[in-house]
């Protein structure tokens, strides 16, 4: 056998493939208490209208006033939390010959099976 590939200075093949960094905060969610999003609002009542608006998708936000000329609203990552379509979760799975859950009226194997 050969004791070409087994040398003690191989290289490790796995090599390129160790980025450091790459997606650092993969666990981080926004929008939680450990994680608040921060939005900007031009006015008070702006504020009162997003406060609802985080209040009503169970979130928390950290929401500042920019009343200052040529301000700019960031609430950016509040519609993208506000976006997100939930699973759609089924309580039992149809057998082969049942018609599909999807309502295509075809059968689940030929379907969504």
């Amino acid at each position: 056998m050969s004791d070409k590939f087994f040398f003690k200075g191989r290289q490790d093949a796995r090599q390129n493939h160790k980025t450091p960094g790459f997606q650092t905060k993969a666990n981080h969610k926004p929008g939680s208490k450990k994680y608040p999003m921060d939005l900007v609002v031009t006015s008070h009542e702006r504020m009162q209208e997003v406060e609802a608006l985080v209040a009503k998708a169970e979130l928390y936000a950290e929401i500042t006033i920019d009343s200052s000329e040529g301000a700019v609203e960031s609430i950016g990552p509040l519609t993208v939390a506000q976006s997100k379509v939930s699973t759609v979760k089924v309580e039992k799975m149809p057998n082969r010959n049942e018609p599909c859950y999807c309502g295509s009226g075809k059968k689940s194997k030929k379907c969504c099976g």
